[in-house]
């Protein structure tokens, strides 16, 4: 990227670790850099985070119950993943309580932005406050200021609400609500949209991190009409009482089921094996590796980005550096795109 360039404008949209496993790959590329000539050069990209806010258990849950603030968790992990160093601060946010009456399971950065929240008045503002203390290299948004609920209903036809209560459901989810469902996103999160090169979601809880977000009003709507290329990260692995059984095009229906046909323009999925012994240790759930089922995934009209996406540790997750430089490479194409329509309706004016 020229001197002269703006830098790529990426929104990420989703919640929870699989959110923050992106954003921390991302965040090398939105810190200015020093040049050859000894002068500070632009960041590559510039990140944006729409964060779901429907968390109920835990300590999120606790405080939202208690104080009527929207859950803090999610968005308190992508601060840290997007904060500039693994400051003292940084790691402060993400202490928990081992014990104490009243504070054993809360993080610190929770009780923070709670505090926060009740100085300022205003939940939104507390999280731009929180960002310049940990010095964030990005903007990150809740998905509404509204105090929302999740609701889904089953496949048996039984209604479950709340995340907590969703994410251990037995029962195939057919569909999911907000409640109430009138509800907003904040006007920075339709502007960063609308000026987007790359739109993503994911990776993270298809039911309860991902589709929320696409369920605020409006949402679906400013994600269409933006000239950005819209991709979803495919999870990894089923995730017992949300995604087991599902292929990698069920993801898709999923989100096309809520948010409407054609919503994506890309599907990034794995193809590299999880190695045996940690296969065997997900047997003992029942869970496997989402099936990457390439014919009906270009039915559904997605293009497809494979490669290896694996972090293998005690867990199989998503690897930072694989992911974010997927997404600077979409976010590339996207600028180009943006430039090719910008060129187009100016040849159509004049």
């Amino acid at each position: 990227m020229s001197s002269r360039e703006k830098p790529l404008r990426i929104v990420s949209i989703g919640g929870g670790t699989g959110l923050s496993a992106l954003l921390q790959g991302l965040k090398k590329y939105a810190r200015p850099t020093g040049g050859e000539d000894g002068r500070v050069a632009a960041p590559v990209i510039e990140v944006t985070a729409v964060v779901t806010v429907t968390d109920d258990g835990g300590s999120s849950g606790r405080l939202r119950r208690e104080f009527e603030v929207l859950p803090p968790g999610d968005i308190r992990s992508c601060m840290v993943a997007l904060s500039e160093d693994e400051t003292l601060l940084a790691r402060l946010f993400q202490y928990r309580f081992q014990s104490g009456a009243g504070l054993k399971g809360h993080s610190f950065g929770n009780l923070f932005l709670t505090a926060l929240t009740r100085v300022t008045g205003d939940f939104h503002e507390a999280v731009k406050v929180s960002s310049e203390v940990l010095r964030i290299v990005g903007a990150i948004y809740p998905a509404t200021a509204k105090n929302i609920v999740l609701e889904a209903v089953l496949e048996n036809g039984r209604r479950v609400t709340g995340e907590t209560k969703i994410s251990k459901s037995r029962s195939r989810i057919s569909r999911i609500h907000l409640r109430p469902a009138r509800c907003l996103p904040l006007p920075d999160t339709l502007e960063a949209i609308a000026k987007a090169d790359l739109i993503t979601f994911g990776p993270g809880s298809l039911f309860t991190s991902v589709i929320p977000n696409l369920l605020v009003q409006g949402m679906p709507e400013a994600i269409r009409k933006s000239d950005a290329i819209k991709a979803y990260f495919v999870n990894l692995m089923w995730q017992p009482g949300e995604t087991m059984n599902f292929r990698a095009s069920d993801h898709i229906r999923a989100i096309y089921n809520h948010a409407g046909r054609g919503l994506l323009d890309y599907a990034i999925v794995n193809t590299a094996p999880v190695r045996p012994s940690l296969r065997r240790k997900y047997l003992s759930q029942e869970v496997h590796p989402v099936e990457v089922d390439l014919e009906a995934l270009n039915r559904l009209g997605v293009e497809l980005v494979v490669g290896n996406l694996l972090h293998e540790s005690s867990t199989v997750k998503h690897d930072p550096e694989a992911v974010s430089m997927v997404a600077l490479r979409l976010a590339k194409k996207g600028r180009s795109r943006r430039n090719n329509i910008a060129r187009k309706s100016l040849w159509k004016r004049n």
